[in-house]
């Protein structure tokens, strides 16, 4: 991410905007952007001050608030989906909130799931094919019968 523009730079173009020059002026004078300058300007008379805003994304999740609950929902039943996660939150607490923001949400806190096999592997057939790898990627329907 670029580095935000030094504040004595910030300084010279608000006292430039401020002692009578255009925004369109200043910004080319000091060869920046017309936005930028008027950004800064109207940042400094909004806040009083020449410094940067803190860049980049807020820290935290709009589940830390939330984390009781949704930690309670997954001890309750432990085979709950992140979907059923999001209707209960939405029903219960009306936060709106994708499948997953819920899985960024458990990750960052070491929760995973992992599904068990549907079926237990045969004990009459072949499971995979003949030449298979394990985990080979290979369909059932590929498999030969007879």
């Amino acid at each position: 991410m670029a580095r935000a523009y030094s504040i004595d730079l910030r300084v010279r173009v608000i006292e430039a905007i401020n002692g009578g020059l255009s925004t369109r002026q200043a910004a080319a004078r000091f060869s920046i952007g017309i936005a930028t300058a008027g950004s800064w300007y109207r940042s400094w008379r909004k806040r009083g001050e020449a410094k940067p805003l803190r860049q980049g994304n807020p820290g935290g999740s709009k589940l830390d608030a939330h984390e009781g609950f949704v930690l309670g929902l997954i001890a309750a039943q432990k085979d709950i989906t992140l979907h059923e996660i999001a209707e209960r939150l939405l029903e219960e607490h009306g936060l709106n909130v994708q499948p997953s923001t819920i899985w960024y949400f458990l990750d960052r806190r070491g929760m995973t799931f992992k599904k068990r096999q549907r079926t237990p592997p045969s004990k009459s057939g072949r499971m995979s094919p003949k030449n298979g790898k394990p985990g080979s990627k290979a369909s059932q329907a590929s498999i030969p019968h007879g």
